[in-house]
């Protein structure tokens, strides 16, 4: 599973179209985050968030966080069964090892 992030379109509806825009209406929620946070967290999918951020945005833009963030199937394999439908596969997943210099 993936997701969409949908600030930059949600400001857009508002009206907002520079990242500078946000910084003051989040400061006045108790969000102090500089102009560099703001320009990433507005162009970029987050990948840690926090509750009190994330509050602060939907009641800026007047959304949910189901507005925000828009789940979304990412490398959907597919496979055809015996009788000829398709099927989807298991996906999955493998743990890395990390190996330090002389460790084995």
């Amino acid at each position: 599973m993936g997701y969409r992030w949908r600030l930059r379109d949600l400001m857009a509806d508002q009206q907002m179209f520079q990242t500078s825009d946000l910084m003051p209406l989040l400061a006045e929620r108790g969000i102090v985050l500089s102009r560099e946070q703001v320009y990433r967290l507005v162009t970029q999918p987050p990948q840690r968030l926090s509750m009190d951020t994330l509050v602060a945005l939907c009641d800026i833009l007047g959304c949910t966080p189901n507005d925000l963030i828009e789940p979304q199937v990412v490398n959907q394999q597919v496979r055809k069964t015996a009788d000829g439908t398709r099927a989807r596969a298991p996906v999955t997943t493998r743990r890395s090892v990390i190996r330090r210099p002389g460790q084995q």
